[in-house]
């Protein structure tokens, strides 16, 4: 057993699954239920991982994708972007992702058009990176686009453990329940209300040993990261990571 946080590859594969179900989870995040045969073997071992969703923008890169010839060094590359597995039933062969309906990018725009009997091509994750169950304690800071790996992360951990998690959302109607068996504090800071930054200087750290996980906007992500390190955060336990840019589509994490 491996009593340390470590990085798990995984063979990477193209698989097409079928819409199955939409679920409106609040105005602005949709959830697409996928599932069928392809879906057999599906791994993924870390919360916060990521699979490539597949999106052609014309009838060649619709055909590369269906043809699943998509290598490295292939000429036609369709457009790629990546998500959460929000919850895999491999029992019941279906995939949940959330989608964050932003008005603008290829996989907001196919979400929000999205109806059973579609399909999707995907592939991943490539790896995971596994937390194992020796902290006693959770930082876990994003926004919207973090809220499928947060939210999975905290019905993933055990009873005894303790979380604070500081989620960036739009507005009030944004918010979701967040089941675990953890004790888990949430603080919603609605976007234009408050300062996310501000509010981590005031933070008081968790007890403990300490994880820290951090997904945001890069250029919020950054700034997050050094100022978790200025109140004495472990680094090598500190996952920082850009889901977006601000000079491009909150679709290009």
């Amino acid at each position: 057993m491996n009593d340390s946080v470590h990085r798990v590859n995984h063979t990477l594969r193209q698989r097409c699954l079928s819409v199955l179900r939409v679920t409106e989870l609040t105005p602005r995040m949709r959830r697409i239920t996928l599932g069928g045969a392809e879906l057999e073997g599906f791994t993924s071992l870390g919360s916060d991982d990521h699979i490539k969703l597949l999106f052609a923008s014309d009838a060649a890169q619709q055909a590369a994708i269906e043809a699943r010839q998509l290598g490295r060094d292939a000429e036609v590359k369709p457009t790629l972007r990546e998500y959460t597995p929000r919850r895999i039933d491999l029992d019941a062969l279906e995939l949940d992702i959330d989608f964050v309906l932003h008005g603008d990018g290829p996989a907001s725009t196919w979400a929000a058009q999205a109806a059973p009997g579609q399909t999707l091509h995907i592939a991943g994750p490539r790896a995971s990176l596994v937390v194992p169950d020796i902290f006693d304690s959770y930082l876990l800071i994003g926004d919207e686009t973090a809220l499928p790996a947060i939210a999975r992360r905290l019905e993933e951990l055990p009873a005894g453990r303790q979380v604070l998690a500081l989620i960036q959302i739009e507005d009030a109607a944004e918010r979701q329940l967040l089941p675990s068996q953890a004790q888990v504090e949430i603080r919603w800071v609605v976007r234009h209300e408050a300062e996310l930054a501000a509010q981590i200087e005031a933070l008081e750290l968790p007890a403990g040993r300490l994880y820290s996980w951090v997904a945001l906007e890069k250029s919020l992500t950054r700034e997050v990261k050094a100022l978790l390190l200025d109140k004495g955060v472990n680094e090598q336990h500190l996952k920082a990571a850009a889901y977006w840019r601000a000079d491009a589509s909150a679709d290009e994490a």
